[in-house]
C-alpha cells in the first residue's frame, strides 16, 4: 500500500502565475471540503502535488493564502462588471435595476458556487481570520454602500423615512436567505413551496423591497401600476 508520501503526484512544470493560481485552486476545494481546521498545508500540498515549500514560496504566511482566495472569489471580471452595472444604474436613479441585478447576482452565485457558499460557512463558524478579512473587505463594503444610496433616495424624496442600514440587511437578508434555502434543501424539495428561477425571485424580492420604501407621496402610483402588471 502506497504511503502518503508515495501518493504525491509529480510536479508538472508549470509558470509561477500557473502554479500560484493551482495552489489557490486546490486550497478552495480542500478548505470547503474540509473546513480550515481540518486542512493542513502539508494536504493541500500532497493533493497539488509538490513539495510543502513551494506554497510558502508563493504564499510566505497562511494570511497571504487566505487574502489571495478572497481575491479569487470576490474581485472577478465577473464582479468588476457588476458593480459598473450597478453604479451606473445608480446614478440613474434606476431603483429597480439597482436591487434586482444585486439579487439575481447572489442567488446565481449561491447556486452554481458551492465552494464559495462552504468556505463562508466554515470560515464564520470555526471563527476564522478569512472570514473577518471576507466581512471587512467585502460585506461591509458593499453595505456601507448600499445604505449610501439609500440614504440619497430618501433624500431624493423617493423613498420614505427609513434606516438605510437596517434596510439593507433586510434587502440582502431575504435574498441570501432564499438562495440558502435553494441550496441547503434543494429548489425542488416537496417541502420547498417557492419553487421559482433565480430571476422570478429577484423581480419578487425587488418587488417587495421597492414595494416597503417608495414614498407614497413620490413615484409610487407608477411603481404600484407596474407591480400590478408584473403580477397580472
Amino acid at each position: 500500500m502506497a504511503t502518503r508520501q508515495e501518493q504525491i503526484r509529480p510536479a508538472t512544470r508549470m509558470s509561477g502565475e500557473d502554479r500560484r493560481q493551482q495552489i489557490i485552486d486546490v486550497a478552495i476545494q480542500l478548505f470547503s471540503q474540509r473546513g480550515f481546521r481540518g486542512t493542513t498545508t502539508r494536504e493541500i500540498a500532497l493533493a497539488a502535488g509538490v513539495n510543502e515549500a513551494i506554497i510558502f514560496r508563493h504564499f510566505a504566511t497562511k494570511h497571504d493564502l487566505y487574502s489571495a482566495i478572497i481575491d479569487q472569489k470576490a474581485c472577478t471580471e465577473e464582479l468588476q462588471s457588476l458593480e459598473v452595472e450597478v453604479e451606473e444604474a445608480m446614478r440613474r436613479g434606476d431603483d429597480r435595476r439597482v436591487f434586482e441585478t444585486i439579487a439575481f447576482h447572489i442567488l446565481e452565485k449561491h447556486e452554481h458556487d458551492d465552494a464559495f457558499m462552504r468556505l463562508l460557512f466554515y470560515s464564520a463558524l470555526e471563527g476564522h481570520e478569512l472570514s473577518d478579512i471576507f466581512f471587512r473587505n467585502q460585506v461591509s463594503r458593499h453595505h456601507r454602500r448600499m445604505a449610501e444610496y439609500i440614504r440619497k433616495r430618501v433624500a431624493d424624496g423617493a423613498f420614505r423615512r427609513v434606516d438605510p442600514l437596517t434596510a439593507t440587511r433586510a434587502f440582502f437578508g431575504m435574498v441570501i436567505y432564499h438562495a440558502q434555502t435553494n441550496k441547503l434543501y434543494g429548489r425542488d424539495h416537496p417541502a420547498n413551496e417557492l419553487r421559482i428561477s433565480n430571476r422570478q425571485a429577484a423581480e419578487r424580492f425587488t418587488d417587495l423591497f421597492l414595494g416597503s420604501l417608495t414614498n407614497l407621496r413620490g413615484s409610487s402610483r407608477g411603481f404600484r401600476r407596474a407591480l400590478r402588471k408584473r403580477l397580472g
